[in-house]
């Protein structure tokens, strides 16, 4: 026999970002205590509003399944002396299992009879087992949470009513001086609270007290409703996903409204538009049949059509304000230059420790020009890029940037191509914030590629030359995110970027150019390389690249990006080939012998003294002449193809004779074919079957 189960917690209103992931929560973890628990159910059905948390368990079985195991002792000759007593260690593992002595039976394996133990476990009803889901409720984690009263209890918001139904039955559980029952509350203003007499009537009731309990059908219904909207007014409306899930998860009852405001407020920018509408007010935007933005917005109020007019009066008041401040201040920003601007730039700190955002960007146009160079941008791309670099960050400073930060990089683009900025330094200056997220769109053009990777690698050399090194969990300036960022540009782009040689090359211009103040960007290098390895490593990671692969890659003495990048993929076409096992073994017997006791100098044939010693000096020199610069597949064929002459002259030779000119010799020799091999990594690192 099945049954059903109802567990609802009625909370004051949650963040509407905080519904979704917390309900998911939410189920996973009942479903893992109903599991523990052996207690057998078919599926769970997750209902959200802003004001509650709920699941429906269907199929769930009327008890526990019983249990039968046999469990293990300790061995026989332990357990009992030789007249056959047994012993404490025997009497204390039955009492641990509530068993007795006379319960025990032997069982023979390989050799050894151990004691066992033969346990029957009926399972409890189902009735006994879900007030532990208290447990559950309790342990939800939130981003932020609160606390109420003198309670200690910390809550995403105060728990006013606890639902727990088995079928018609309440389960009793209490969370501080809230008790289970059956009666759930109705929409705040258009519904009042309802007695479920039976686990199953959750949505119908709900539905009759205003409340659209599942997500799902509330996140249709709006879609719906403003699509018919859009309809009627000829209107196209895009349906931002995430804007979608906010406002579902913002309302109990969704009604869907248009208003509209004044044409002229059209003359702004469209990104302020849609921020004033989409950011700060949760309104879907519209656009005519030409793909022009017209002057209306839509809204979903949560309630239902009764007294629409007021409601959107309402709204288009708190718009038209926001839209009047928006056009002041884009009126004001363009009464000032953008020189005006970059020398405010001087009193605005980046870090108290780094110093101030003007010294930044000096910085960041040092560091692209080098990157530049080492990308191959020609003249006039070098020009603009250096433009970019010498005003980047001057919208940060507008009127309209302080009202909307959100739209910094945005708001600068717009400016600068209302200054005069040619389109290449315009683009580079909304750009260089790309990616804003692990997942985030990158830059699309060069010059904005250069400009990001700047000014993140900055970043990075600005924090860790004054120790402020994520650690841990710990990362308040984003660093993780900024460098992974740079992994992904340099991934796109396919440049070539050595960490620890750009780390190098900048700091040596920035000191020619007295342009480090009291920073010391040595101090930290290796680590500031090794946290860049991590990031490459992250990649390589959601590449689904096999992670001896990775750890192979990531040990490459060049730590340049592109290359690990490059390499690893070279490495994963070639584990499957016939000959891989052999060729990585011989690698690895080159570079295990040559790293222990690296030896540098040039190989004399005059001391060999068998014919292997000469194939392999003969073929490592042609390798060598047609060696690539950089990692290639061609590299990795004529390496492979090294690996009859290298199994032939470790059967042929024994490397540490004891001659020492004759020893010394041959370290040489594969040392100079390890350096070769290294440009792969640590094969060491290589798993072979």
């Amino acid at each position: 026999m099945t049954q059903t189960y109802l567990i609802e917690i009625g909370l004051e209103d949650m963040p509407a970002h905080v519904v979704t992931p917390s309900l998911k929560q939410f189920a996973d973890k009942t479903a893992t205590f109903l599991t523990d628990n052996h207690l057998d159910f078919g599926k769970i059905v997750s209902y959200a509003t802003p004001r509650r948390l709920a699941l429906m368990v269907e199929g769930l079985a009327d008890k526990q399944a019983d249990i039968e195991e046999d469990v293990k002792g300790p061995a026989k000759k332990i357990a009992q002396d030789a007249e056959g007593n047994w012993s404490k260690a025997a009497i204390g593992f039955t009492k641990g299992q509530g068993m007795s002595v006379d319960d025990i039976t032997f069982k023979e394996i390989k050799g050894v009879e151990y004691v066992y133990l033969h346990k029957a476990i009926a399972g409890k009803p189902a009735a006994d087992i879900l007030p532990g889901l208290v447990d559950v409720v309790t342990g939800l984690t939130f981003p932020t949470r609160m606390h109420w009263g003198a309670n200690s209890l910390e809550y995403i918001r105060p728990i006013h009513w606890i639902v727990s139904l088995l079928d018609d039955q309440v389960i009793p559980m209490q969370i501080l001086d809230v008790k289970a029952g059956r009666t759930t509350q109705g929409h705040r203003f258009l519904g009042h609270a309802v007695d479920l007499q039976h686990a199953t009537d959750y949505q119908s009731q709900l539905a009759e007290q205003m409340v659209v309990v599942d997500p799902r059908r509330r996140k249709d219904i709006i879609g719906d409703q403003i699509n018919a909207l859009a309809a009627q007014q000829h209107w196209t409306v895009d349906l931002d996903p995430d804007l979608l899930e906010e406002v579902t998860n913002l309302v109990e009852f969704p009604t869907a409204f248009f208003g509209t405001f004044d044409v002229k407020y059209l003359d702004i920018p469209e990104a302020v538009l849609i921020t004033s509408m989409k950011d700060n007010q949760r309104y879907f935007y519209a656009r005519n049949s030409e793909g022009k933005m017209v002057n209306a917005f839509i809204g979903v109020r949560n309630g239902n059509e009764d007294h629409l007019d007021n409601v959107v009066a309402g709204n288009e008041k708190v718009l038209t304000a926001r839209l009047e401040d928006a056009a002041f201040f884009y009126a004001e920003d363009q009464k000032k230059t953008i020189d005006d601007y970059v020398d405010r730039l001087r009193t605005v700190s980046f870090h108290d420790k780094i110093g101030s955002m003007h010294e930044k960007m000096a910085r960041v146009q040092t560091i692209a020009h080098l990157l530049a160079v080492q990308a191959g941008l020609d003249g006039q791309a070098r020009d603009e890029l250096n433009r970019a670099a010498e005003i980047y960050k001057f919208d940060l400073v507008t009127n309209m940037v302080g009202e909307f930060p959100e739209l910094q990089g945005i708001m600068g683009q717009q400016y600068a191509t209302l200054a005069g900025e040619s389109p290449a330094v315009a683009q580079a200056i909304a750009e260089h914030y790309e990616p804003i997220s692990a997942d985030g769109e990158l830059p699309q053009s060069d010059i904005g590629t250069i400009l990001a990777i700047a000014d993140k690698l900055d970043t990075l050399m600005s924090f860790f030359a004054v120790d402020l090194i994520p650690s841990g969990s710990n990362d308040p300036y984003a660093l993780r995110r900024q460098a992974f960022g740079i992994v992904r540009m340099i991934a796109a782009k396919h440049w070539r970027f050595s960490i620890p040689e750009m780390q190098r090359v900048i700091a040596d211009a920035l000191v020619e150019q007295n342009q480090v103040g009291k920073l010391d960007y040595r101090v930290h290098a290796e680590a500031l390389t090794d946290f860049m390895r991590d990031r490459v490593k992250q990649y390589l990671q959601q590449e689904k690249i096999r992670h001896d692969v990775i750890d192979t890659v990531i040990a490459m003495p060049t730590a340049d990006i592109s290359a690990m990048i490059d390499g690893a993929d070279i490495l994963s076409q070639h584990l499957n080939d016939p000959d891989f096992k052999a060729v990585i073994e011989a690698w690895g017997r080159v570079v295990r012998i040559s790293d222990k006791e690296p030896t540098n100098g040039m190989v004399d044939p005059r001391l060999f003294d068998n014919d292997s010693e000469g194939k392999l000096q003969a073929a490592v020199e042609k390798v060598s002449a047609d060696f690539d610069q950089q990692v290639s597949d061609a590299n990795y064929k004529r390496l492979a193809a090294l690996e009859p002459v290298i199994t032939e002259y470790f059967t042929a030779t024994m490397v540490m004779a004891d001659d020492e000119k004759v020893r010394e010799n041959r370290l040489i020799q594969l040392t100079h074919l390890a350096s070769l091999i290294h440009q792969f990594g640590d094969v060491t690192a290589l798993i072979v079957k």
